[in-house]
């Protein structure tokens, strides 16, 4: 039952709302036409000022200060009671970063949009972070969507809860941190959208557990695994396109990434988006979320379980089972393709079977690469837009 506390806060609130939008009536009268409002002038140093136009700023400040105070002071720790209207406007949630602890790890992410909206979760790959949606956020924040961008582990602010946690990349365990996510803020289902890494783990959590999926957006098709399958060779000119995996099976790989970090990945940005003219602002965003203790640890796992050089957890080792029999996917989904993708993908045609519920693909042209939802943020937006339409 609500408190009496909060019900007075919502209440006082709803009124400075309202004196609020009275005001800037009023002050917009008033720049029209100054004599219709009644303007009181006084000498002050020689040169009138209006009275109303001084109160008015006035009481827009004290109301502004009243509308933060009221609205966002929690009534208890971890309760929020609403969003501020005035700062929705002008703060950038990406300057926020919010931590929950779920599972083995303490998740770093940033939220956009209304607490009530449908939920989007979204998730970045390898060498990404969660500024390839910032755009992507904005856009569906505006339709009402709440959105959802976590760090993964080894990324950003997110950390292992424990020491003795192995730093472990598989597959199935970036898929398990992201369900232990969405348990740990109680959201029962979201509609989940990936690229590369991400796309994987969005599939993975597609095929294994559908009740918390609601429709899926995966950059790339189906991108689901095992240490069996890939053992099989590939042609030259395709092992040639893995060779960053192949380096990071040896010591010299991993020390090469631990030692250059930075220029590795800003590397492997231009050869998987060869026409993205990015900035040094934009990667250097990104680029802040490898310093992470975790980060190199991940990303050599994570390569040498796929060649089966490393053996993952036990525990992991029933859902790396299913896995391995490429379930398929059965909730609505999108995948998508940029027509300059630069690093390794399947073709579409080679995927479309595992997709067993409403399904379709669209091909992205312009020069779009790898990373496709910050290369392409409106083409991103729509296909999740269309899977919430499905649902819906």
């Amino acid at each position: 039952m609500e408190s009496i506390i909060n019900i007075v806060r919502r209440k006082i609130a709803t009124g400075l709302i309202a004196c609020a939008s009275v005001l800037a009536i009023a002050t917009a009268r008033f720049e029209r036409d100054p004599q219709s409002c009644g303007t009181i002038t006084v000498q002050l140093k020689k040169k009138k000022q209006p009275v109303f136009r001084r109160r008015f700023f006035g009481m827009l400040a004290f109301i502004s200060t009243a509308l933060q105070l009221t609205i966002l002071s929690p009534a208890k720790a971890g309760e929020v009671i609403a969003t501020t209207i005035i700062n929705s406007q002008v703060e950038d949630p990406f300057n926020h970063i919010k931590q929950v602890k779920a599972g083995v790890l303490d998740v770093g992410y940033v939220e956009a949009g209304p607490a009530n909206g449908e939920v989007v979760l979204l998730l970045h790959g390898w060498p990404y972070d969660i500024y390839s949606y910032k755009q992507v956020s904005e856009i569906l924040a505006a339709k009402g969507y709440r959105i959802l961008i976590p760090y993964l582990r080894g990324y950003g602010s997110t950390r292992f809860l424990s020491d003795a946690t192995p730093r472990n990349g598989q597959q199935s365990a970036l898929a398990v941190d992201m369900i232990a996510f969405l348990d740990a803020l109680k959201v029962k289902k979201a509609i989940v959208g990936g690229f590369d890494w991400g796309a994987r783990t969005a599939d993975i959590m597609a095929a294994l557990w559908p009740e918390k999926v609601n429709g899926l957006v995966s950059v790339s098709g189906y991108l689901i695994g095992s240490q069996a399958g890939n053992k099989a060779p590939l042609k030259p000119q395709a092992e040639l396109a893995w060779w960053y995996q192949f380096y990071f099976a040896t010591d010299r790989g991993q020390a090469g990434y631990q030692a250059n970090t930075a220029a590795f990945n800003k590397l492997i940005w231009q050869t998987a988006s060869p026409t993205w003219k990015f900035s040094e602002e934009t990667y250097n965003h990104s680029a802040a979320s490898f310093d992470n203790p975790d980060h190199v640890k991940i990303v050599i796992d994570n390569y040498r379980w796929r060649l089966g050089i490393t053996k993952g957890e036990a525990k992991y080792a029933a859902l790396e089972a299913k896995l391995a029999t490429a379930p398929v996917i059965t909730v609505p989904a999108v995948t998508l393709e940029g027509d300059a993708n630069g690093a390794p993908h399947p073709d579409p045609a080679s995927y479309a079977i595992r997709f067993k519920g409403k399904y379709t693909h669209h091909n992205v042209t312009g020069g779009i690469g790898h990373n496709l939802p910050q290369e392409a943020p409106q083409a991103f937006a729509d296909a999740i837009l269309e899977v919430a339409a499905w649902v819906n």
